[in-house]
């Protein structure tokens, strides 16, 4: 019987182009295998035991002969490619519409609002590399005190401020009012970018937070909490799911210290849900056009793996999986419309099972939810059939 859950999301590791992938501009998009082409290779032997290679579609990584996990990948049924999305459909909240963008910028009326209800100018408005426009407005904003906002490919309002400038609790202050009108505008969120240093050295720092929607749906999280276990967020899913569903949250910075507090909580909960986001990749290299960066990244979370692998039970479940693409070797730097690896690791479980391409990321959501008996979710079908050892009623 399986008692404890870990979920590990590789943010922006997606493993292929959906087929609607054209229309979102990601025609070709394919992170896992671009990136391996362009670096020369991945050194990820644990992935690769794990059955990451067998997956449909995957091409360069080793395809290993008795692979310890089982694997798949999902296809995302919500429509658009970022963050909240992915991960509110693994929770069982698929979406029927799409949260609004704006590719060509913020409209003037949206400005307006903004500088009227927050008492700021702002410089900016349009879509842009958040490291680029920083070091293109930053001095700028250092004089006026004008705050930098800027979108990207995804429904986000993000806001960047000089520490030194804004204190970072005010330029929370400014995120939460912005936050407030933008849901008549249909933003998925609005991201504080607090950041330091000197024009020419301008360099974000770790006070990111996430304002988001509220997912329109009951997920597994908040089911599994009303059966009264934990359920432990590491990372920003605290952020992505606006705290809600969640006993505990535990705040990372970076990816290393994210696997650091795994480990911890794994130690710590002996059931219950435990449910990691890795950011690095994504926020680091994929948006940053970094395939090098990006591979020596996925690396370093291979190495680590067993650290998470050993200490489990035959009572644990352990699934890495992601929520979109962020292909770093194609001319876009936003999220790409990708499949989603699924690996199913379990000491009790079987492996070596190919759960073929699953309809929906809410698959996990439903496994999820008959693992901890919370009945059936709006989305999913469970894959625990195929690999638990004994008959699954």
């Amino acid at each position: 019987m399986l008692k404890r859950a870990i979920i590990l999301v590789l943010d922006g590791f997606g493993v292929g182009e959906l087929p609607d992938a054209v229309t979102y501009g990601d025609g070709g998009s394919d992170t896992l295998d671009n990136t391996a082409r362009f670096a020369g290779g991945l050194d990820i032997p644990n992935l690769a035991s794990l059955g990451l290679g067998l997956i449909e579609g995957v091409e360069r990584v080793e395809r290993v002969l008795n692979p310890i996990a089982s694997f798949g990948r999902m296809r995302e049924a919500s429509p658009g490619k970022d963050t909240a999305t992915g991960h509110w459909e693994m929770s069982g909240v698929v979406l029927d519409k799409m949260f609004a963008t704006y590719p060509e910028g913020f409209p003037p009326e949206m400005l307006k609002r903004f500088e009227k209800d927050t008492g700021y100018g702002c410089l900016g408005g349009r879509p842009a590399s958040g490291t680029r426009i920083i070091e293109e407005l930053g001095e700028e904003h250092l004089r006026t005190g004008k705050l930098i906002v800027y979108t990207s490919a995804d429904s986000v309002f993000q806001i960047a401020a000089h520490e030194d400038v804004i204190p970072i609790e005010e330029l929370y202050r400014v995120c939460r009012i912005a936050r407030e009108f933008l849901y008549g505008y249909n933003v998925g969120r609005v991201i504080a970018r607090p950041f330091r240093g000197r024009p020419g050295s301008f360099k974000r720092t770790e006070g990111r937070k996430d304002y988001s929607i509220e997912p329109p749906g009951e997920t597994v999280l908040e089911k599994i909490k009303g059966k009264g276990l934990p359920v432990v967020g590491v990372g920003k899913i605290g952020d992505i799911f606006v705290h809600r569903g969640l006993t505990e949250e535990i705040h990372t910075k970076g990816d290393a210290d994210g696997i650091d507090k795994t480990v911890s909580a794994i130690g710590k909960f002996s059931e219950g849900l435990i449910f990691t986001n890795l950011v690095d990749l994504d926020t680091l290299y994929g948006h940053r056009n970094d395939h090098a960066g990006y591979a020596r990244a996925l690396a370093a979370i291979d190495l680590r793996l067993p650290e998470i692998m050993e200490p489990l039970t035959d009572e644990d479940i352990f699934i890495i999986t992601a929520d979109h693409g962020c292909d770093p070797t194609t001319p876009s730097t936003d999220h790409s419309r990708e499949y989603a690896p699924l690996i199913v690791y379990g000491k009790g479980l079987r492996a070596g099972v190919d759960l073929g391409t699953r309809a929906t990321f809410a698959d996990i959501g439903q496994t999820l939810s008959d693992i901890f008996g919370a009945g059936r979710l709006a989305n999913g079908v469970s894959f625990l059939p195929s690999v638990v050892r004994q008959p699954f009623p």
